[in-house]
Formats: C-alpha cells, sequence, structure tokens
C-alpha cells in the first residue's frame, strides 16, 4: 500500500514549536473530556461513542473533500496504521465511557489517567532499557494513588463502581500501549485520523445495536455530543498525532500529566460535592508520581524521543 508522509512546509524550530504547542492543546482538551461524558449520562457508552466520533469523521470527509492536507491522498497508510490507531482510539473509549457510566467520575477519570505514567514504564521496558529508581518510585505513587481511590473506606469503592474501576484502568493500559506502538508510524499524516475516527464510529455504531437500547438525545445530551466530537474526540487527536510524531516527546510528555489535575479539578469546581480528602491525596500521589517518573525518564534518557 502507498505510504503518503507529513513533511509541514516549515522551518525545524518552527515546526517543532508548533507540534509542541499542538501538544498542549490536546492535553487540556482531554481535561474536558469526563466533564463532557458526565453530560451524557443517560446516553449508553456506545451510542456516545457512535455519535460523538461521528462528528470528526464528518469535517475530516469535508475537508479532504477540498484537498486539505493532502485530501483522501493522506489516509493512504500502511494497513498496522489504521489497525493501531483503531485499536487505541475504540477500547480505550470504549473502556472510558464505561467506566464514567458504572463509577464516581472524578475516581473514575484520576484512574484512567494513569496513562502517562504507564507511557513513562512501558516506553523505558520495549526500548530495551530498565526502569531507574526513581521511575519505579514514581510508578509506585501513581498506584498507591489508586489504591487510596479504591479501597474501602478510602475512597468511591463500592460493589457497583468496581467495574467502572477496573475499566479505568484498561483504558488506560490501552491507551498506553498504543502511544507507545504508534512510534513506528512517524511517517504517517495525521489527516488518517479522520478515516479512522469513522472506523471507530462504525465499530461504535454495531455495539450499540448490538448491546444497547437507544437514547434519542435532548438538547443537553446533543450539545454535549457535539462538543466531545469537536474536542477530546476530534481535534485533540489530530493535534496529539501531529505532536508525538514532530514534536519533543519529553517536553509533551511532562505537559501529560496536567490532563488529570485539571480534569479533577473541573469535575470539583462545577460540582463541588463530589470533593472528598481521597481524591485530593489520589490526585498528587498519581501527579506526582508521574512527575517525578518522566523526570527520571528525561535526565536518564530512558525516554525515546517517540515513545510518547
Amino acid at each position: 500500500m502507498t505510504r503518503t508522509s507529513f513533511s509541514p512546509d516549515t522551518s525545524p524550530k518552527r515546526s517543532l514549536q508548533l507540534a509542541n504547542l499542538a501538544g498542549l492543546l490536546a492535553i487540556v482538551m482531554w481535561s474536558s473530556l469526563a466533564l463532557l461524558t458526565t453530560r451524557t449520562a443517560a446516553i449508553p457508552p456506545f451510542e456516545v461513542m457512535f455519535l460523538s466520533f461521528l462528528v470528526p469523521f464528518v469535517l475530516s470527509c469535508i475537508t479532504s473533500a477540498l484537498g486539505v492536507a493532502g485530501g483522501f491522498a493522506a489516509w493512504r497508510q500502511p494497513w498496522g496504521v489504521w489497525v493501531s490507531g483503531f485499536c487505541g482510539i475504540f477500547f480505550y473509549h470504549a473502556f472510558y465511557f464505561f467506566a464514567l457510566k458504572k463509577a464516581p467520575a472524578a475516581q473514575a477519570s484520576l484512574i484512567a489517567y494513569l496513562w502517562p505514567l504507564l507511557i513513562v514504564v512501558l516506553g523505558s521496558l520495549c526500548n530495551g532499557g530498565r526502569l531507574k529508581p526513581a521511575c519505579l518510585l514514581g510508578a509506585s505513587l501513581g498506584l498507591l494513588g489508586t489504591a487510596v481511590l479504591l479501597l474501602p473506606g478510602w475512597g468511591g469503592f463500592s460493589d457497583a463502581a468496581i467495574a467502572g474501576y477496573l475499566s479505568a484502568f484498561a483504558g488506560a493500559l490501552v491507551w498506553s500501549s498504543y502511544s507507545v506502538w504508534n512510534k513506528r508510524y512517524n511517517g504517517a499524516s495525521p489527516n488518517v485520523m479522520g478515516g479512522i475516527c469513522g472506523g471507530v464510529a462504525m465499530a461504535g455504531l454495531v455495539c450499540h445495536l448490538l448491546f444497547e437500547q437507544t437514547v434519542i438525545p435532548d438538547a443537553g445530551n446533543g450539545v454535549a455530543l457535539l462538543l466531545l466530537g469537536l474536542g477530546p474526540v476530534g481535534i485533540a487527536f489530530f493535534a496529539w498525532d501531529y505532536a508525538t510524531k514532530a514534536g519533543e516527546s519529553q517536553r509533551i510528555g511532562a505537559l501529560s500529566y496536567l490532563a488529570p489535575l485539571l480534569s479533577t479539578l473541573i469535575l470539583v469546581a462545577l460540582d463541588p460535592g463530589t470533593f472528598t480528602w481521597s481524591i485530593l491525596v489520589a490526585a498528587l500521589l498519581i501527579v506526582g508520581g508521574a512527575v517525578l517518573a518522566v523526570g527520571a525518564a528525561v535526565r536518564r534518557l530512558d525516554l525515546p524521543r517517540d515513545a510518547m
């Protein structure tokens, strides 16, 4: 299959700056994912996936038809780009949406945002490196923060929510694995994400028809779904894809730890009743452990340039 490369017509320094900014844009957008997902609480998770991913797919078809960023020719990529992109995005969001339907949003979101820490760990191990003591300590702090959320009497643990917590952790593992694996496709155009979003939307529709009852979104749900499609599950993926291919992985990796903190702050600020001391302690442990781990990786060069 013909492969279309992506080479922005900018100076190397300018391209690097734009890529880093694109990474920051994606991270800020992802911090609203939990909030917008909670605004679709009445909609089944696979229906949310179908409707939200349909938005970036339709917009990408329009821009591709106009010849933007190489048009549909940019979609001609090796099958591995399509398979890894589809599996990473579909399964992460399937786990994430399910988690936020079954478990308290703030707790489930924090667990799902273990993925930056897992990227550092997996990136080091998959590239023949060994984990430094600081990296191991960071991972331990992240797991301790998760335990604070899950232990009975400490966080939001309940029999009804345990499936949501496990789903959130599975999502973190899927996204971190995908992000590490995706470094193999450095030359693929970010525009291919439009086609991948279409595949995810269709898969979501099939799963919805097989396993769920259709719920007609009201006006509030419709706005939330549109914002999801435009931001966290739309532009954010294009920006992240460009950032991880053309930006500074270490800098982007460090910035990614803003996501769990911003996401939790947004949820608590808009719904103060969700605040608990366990959430604060868990957030500090997870974010602190992630910062410690990525700092060790950057100093020791454990984190390869394209591992994020």
